[in-house]
């Protein structure tokens, strides 16, 4: 059960890369949760507005506001569902500002169905 009291958790997935949130529906095409996919940080937020959401996924490098400055603003509105950042670059500064941030975790693009899973029944 959801912390919203629905049957199915709710993930927003944020991403610029309308390449990579396909991949991400793919990957979750079956599982027990109900994905909703945002291509900008702004549209994140409006939907924000009105939706809890359970787990937050989100790229950290987007054109319009980049994963860190989202992931503060998503805070500052109150919102206390779990963040994992996710990003193409592995560099060992990435991780050390994502924990920074307080996000739950950080997952490295390509992402690996297993790892995506694992990680998602852990703040689910």
């Amino acid at each position: 059960m959801s912390s919203r009291g629905f049957s199915k958790p709710l993930i927003l997935a944020v991403d610029n890369a309308a390449m990579f949130l396909s991949t991400l529906k793919r990957l979750l095409e079956g599982e027990p949760y109900e994905l909703h996919c945002e291509s900008s940080g702004d549209d994140a937020l409006r939907f924000l507005d009105s939706n809890r959401p359970d787990l937050i996924l989100m790229d950290i490098e987007m054109p319009d506001i980049d994963g860190y400055e989202l992931a503060r603003q998503i805070k500052r509105k109150g919102h206390r569902a779990p963040i994992l950042f996710i990003t193409a670059n592995s560099d060992k500064e990435y991780a050390e500002r994502a924990e920074k941030e307080g996000a739950a975790g950080l997952l490295i693009k390509p992402l690996r169905r297993n790892q995506l899973m694992e990680k998602i029944r852990e703040f689910t």
